[in-house]
């Protein structure tokens, strides 16, 4: 791999505050971003991402690639869960396993936005589609998890939630909600009429990612130290999980000439594993499971190998093709 991409990416402002967020948590510093700033920063970049993709998607139209590429998102949302649950059960209880698979098969947001601040910088395009597909790939990884673990628990369905309850608390938690209802009014919105807002979803977006992220590694930071029962099968699957999933993204992406922009931003949503919309459905859905394990290995584990990492090594693989 190029070690230029590397050494660019390290050089990113949003991502070395990230870094700074990790060090202060690991020195035990005193620094942090008040929880009612971090929840506006977070409704913040979904709002920008949404609203921004939903134009571009009105744009673009419904192309063949447009239809590619999000039938391949739903598939990887779908089968990545089924596989990520049989490899976890090897040392994993059903509900565990079902929760971090659900997780996996999932998407984070922030891993995406950071994404396309990437290809940005870099001068590559991609279509506003590709907010859809991350959109589209938020719940059918929640109900596959709770699909499986119904099918292989023992307790004959104590605690688990109907199907009618997953999918409500699914699609109306407030992230999913917020991409989603973002990237319609982006979509039906008046051209003209949204450039009032294009500061505010353009020029500080950057800013509010470096701030958001600053908390994220904060947050990542703690969460790891205290992580420590999953041992090194968990930290394994959180990395070599992600890279497969990547490698085989870009490849089918590149079979089916899907550009490289979207591409890579395909193998990036592939790659990366939910520590929001998730984790708040998983309470309700799958309560016997542990956060413990789902939340920090998404987070602390996943995420920064991802933004530090994963996101040079999959362009770079992108760029083979």
């Amino acid at each position: 791999m190029d070690m230029q991409v590397i050494l660019s990416n390290l050089g990113n402002p949003t991502l070395l505050f990230f870094l700074l967020g990790l060090l202060a948590a690991f020195i035990k510093s005193d620094l942090e971003i008040p929880p009612q700033i971090s929840k506006f920063l977070s409704l913040y970049l979904l709002f920008s991402i949404g609203f921004k993709g939903g134009m571009e998607l009105a744009h673009s139209g419904l192309t063949r690639e447009v239809a590619l590429t999000l039938t391949l998102a739903i598939a990887f949302s779908l089968l990545v869960p089924v596989y990520s649950f049989f490899i976890l059960r090897r040392k994993l209880d059903v509900y565990n396993a079902g929760a971090l698979a659900a997780t996996y098969g999932s998407v984070s947001a922030v891993t995406f936005v950071t994404a396309s601040a990437f290809l940005a910088d870099k001068g590559i395009t991609f279509g506003g589609h590709m907010v859809a597909a991350m959109a589209l790939m938020e719940s059918p990884a929640i109900i596959i998890g709770v699909t499986l673990i119904r099918l292989f628990a023992t307790d004959n369905g104590k605690g688990k939630s109907g199907l009618g309850h997953i999918l409500k608390d699914a699609f109306s938690n407030g992230s999913v909600l917020m991409i989603l209802g973002s990237l319609v009014i982006g979509i039906v919105a008046d051209e003209k009429q949204a450039e009032g807002i294009k500061p505010f979803t353009s020029d500080i977006f950057k800013g509010f990612l470096a701030v958001f992220l600053l908390d994220m590694g904060i947050t990542a930071g703690h969460r790891i130290r205290a992580f420590r029962k999953g041992g090194l099968f968990l930290y394994a699957f959180g990395i070599i999980t992600p890279v497969v999933n990547a490698v085989l993204a870009i490849a089918l992406s590149h079979a089916f000439g899907i550009s490289p922009g979207n591409s890579f931003l395909l193998a990036v949503l592939a790659s990366s594993a939910s520590y929001i919309a998730v984790p708040a459905a998983l309470r309700l859905a799958i309560p016997e499971a542990d956060p413990g394990y789902y939340i920090p290995m998404a987070l602390a584990v996943t995420f920064p190998f991802n933004i530090v990492l994963g996101i040079p090594l999959y362009y770079w693989f992108s760029q083979l093709l």
